[in-house]
């Protein structure tokens, strides 16, 4: 266990909330599919090309953060020349793929469609978003028990003319996540990288006005391996995916490139909570950087002062009610959302992770998100292409 020995207060380090009102993951799709008008301000975030586009592919890459790209733009020539490059937009709270890429297709915040984060209550179970799985039998699909229209209501791509073209990994294909996120969009699936982009330029010469396309070798990457070697190779082989992309353009097509949120690298700094805090905890939810705790009836209070004193110097300390009233999740969370979340949330801004005793695999990660630093918070939204327009 690592011993908080910084006198740093918390209250002077800042989160970086989600910019729902303006640059924010969650108004991409309605920005591209004509829903949603620029600012009246003048000050734009999206770039001009993909707002002037015939046909737009939305290619979503899993864990690109703004600050990594940019870090390594002499890795990656085809993204760091896109317009917009210099210009970062935000991911949602929590910085989870759950919730962002739900954000991202049905163009709301988290209060919106309720898949507040990576795991969540679901009475006094959890549900495990990715794996659409509780975790008593995390061998079970549970959308017998927990139907994904009920627990997500909201149709994808709000404002499309027809169906979406999804074009997806083969693995995620049929699985209750892909069903709460993009729900009955015709997918196109991929085996191999290459393949997506054969099946990106099949569905423009088809004439799709929108095209929707997920790579997630960033992200596994990342998770695997940290930031280094593998990393980077896997930017420069990004980076080409995106240079074929711009080549199956037709003229007046633009190829448009965001993140669902960035990453951080903690390696095997995973905090284990004293028993004391034990005491007064029913269970755990969430993610190591964003990590719910459920307390006994009458206990918020005493927890989260306990847990700030211990903690105030690495990481933000908040309840519930402080993120909702704060607007973290973009609005007021219904009664049934508001369930799904724990009593007291400790969101690190130091490179540390909480474990959940009931989820250790998690600890095997090297890079994690979740949190609200600029490392997992900003992430890119560059255009691409654009000829003949």
């Amino acid at each position: 266990m690592t011993v908080p020995t910084s006198t740093t207060d918390a209250s002077l380090v800042v989160p970086v909330l989600p910019d729902y009102q303006s640059g924010c993951i969650a108004n991409v799709v309605p920005r591209l599919l004509g829903g949603v008008a620029g600012p009246e301000d003048g000050i734009d975030w999206l770039p001009e090309a993909a707002e002037r586009a015939r046909q737009v592919v939305l290619l979503v890459i899993d864990g690109l953060g703004w600050n990594q790209l940019r870090q390594r733009s002499s890795l990656t020539p085809n993204l760091s020349a896109g317009a917009g490059i210099d210009r970062p937009i935000t991911s949602v709270a929590p910085t989870t793929t759950a919730a962002a890429l739900t954000s991202i297709t049905t163009g709301r915040p988290p209060s919106g469609h309720g898949i507040l984060g990576y795991r969540l209550a679901e009475g006094d179970q959890i549900l495990n978003m990715l794996r659409w799985s509780l975790d008593s039998r995390s061998d079970l699909d549970a959308r017998q028990t927990i139907p994904v229209r009920s627990f997500q209501p909201l149709d994808p791509f709000p404002g499309a003319v027809g169906p979406v073209p999804v074009v997806s990994k083969v693995d995620f294909g049929g699985t209750g996540f892909t069903a709460a996120h993009l729900g009955e969009s015709p997918l196109h699936d991929y085996r191999v990288a290459s393949s997506l982009v054969i099946e990106v330029g099949r569905q423009l010469r088809a004439g799709a006005p929108f095209v929707y396309a997920y790579y997630d070798g960033v992200d596994k990457i990342a998770h695997a391996e940290g930031f280094g070697d593998h990393y980077d190779a896997e930017l420069e082989a990004v980076d080409r995916i995106v240079g074929d992309l711009v080549a199956q353009l037709p003229p007046g097509a633009v190829l448009v490139v965001t993140a669902d949120h960035g990453q951080i690298e903690v390696g095997s700094k995973v905090e284990v909570l004293g028993s004391e805090a034990m005491s007064m905890i029913r269970f755990f939810s969430g993610e190591g950087r964003f990590r719910w705790l459920h307390a006994h009836s009458g206990a918020t209070a005493d927890l989260a002062a306990l847990l700030t004193e211990q903690y105030g110097a690495t990481t933000w300390v908040r309840t519930r009610d402080q993120l909702i009233d704060d607007g973290w999740f973009g609005g007021p969370l219904s009664d049934r959302f508001a369930a799904r979340l724990g009593d007291v949330a400790l969101i690190p801004f130091e490179p540390i992770a909480f474990m959940d005793p009931a989820d250790t695999g998690e600890n095997r990660l090297a890079c994690r998100h979740g949190s609200l630093t600029t490392d997992e918070m900003l992430v890119p939204l560059v255009a691409l292409g654009g000829a003949g327009l």
